[in-house]
């Protein structure tokens, strides 16, 4: 099972304050070790609020926010994708992290194909596969 695990990175980061070259390094040890271990599938880091956007649906044109944003506590900086055995593991990854202080985890689980059940029918399953072909071969041409 799959697990995107993302990094709210408390207020030094939103505030443009770069990460220490101990930091880095840690956080690279950290890597390296789920790389290793076969659980990373992939992980960034994202840049501050101040140089994003926001699209909201509300029923009617779809409102663009530019950054920065003021909920703090909503403000992802960073994110892995993880294949795991489990929550539990998962977990487990995550504790061993190099995070500091004020910073925070969420896993949520990614939803596979099984999970929509009859839903997702064999044409719809088809045309989903169809899709992530067609983009990693153009990740590859890139």
């Amino acid at each position: 099972m799959r697990f995107m695990v993302m990094m709210y990175p408390g207020p030094d980061a939103e505030a443009g304050r770069l990460p220490t070259e101990h930091d880095l390094a840690a956080m690279g040890a950290y890597n390296e070790q789920l790389v290793k271990a076969g659980v990373m599938l992939t992980g960034e880091g994202l840049h501050p609020t101040s140089k994003g956007a926001r699209v909201r649906f509300s029923g009617g044109a779809p409102q663009v926010s530019d950054g920065p944003f003021t909920e703090a506590k909503e403000i992802i900086g960073g994110f892995w994708l993880w294949q795991v055995k489990s929550k539990e593991e998962a977990v487990e990854w995550a504790r061993r992290c190099p995070a500091s202080p004020g910073q925070m985890l969420e896993l949520r689980r990614v939803f596979e194909a099984a999970d929509f059940g009859e839903a997702f029918t064999p044409e719809l399953r088809a045309a989903e596969e169809r899709l992530r072909e067609e983009a990693e071969a153009l990740q590859k041409k890139a």
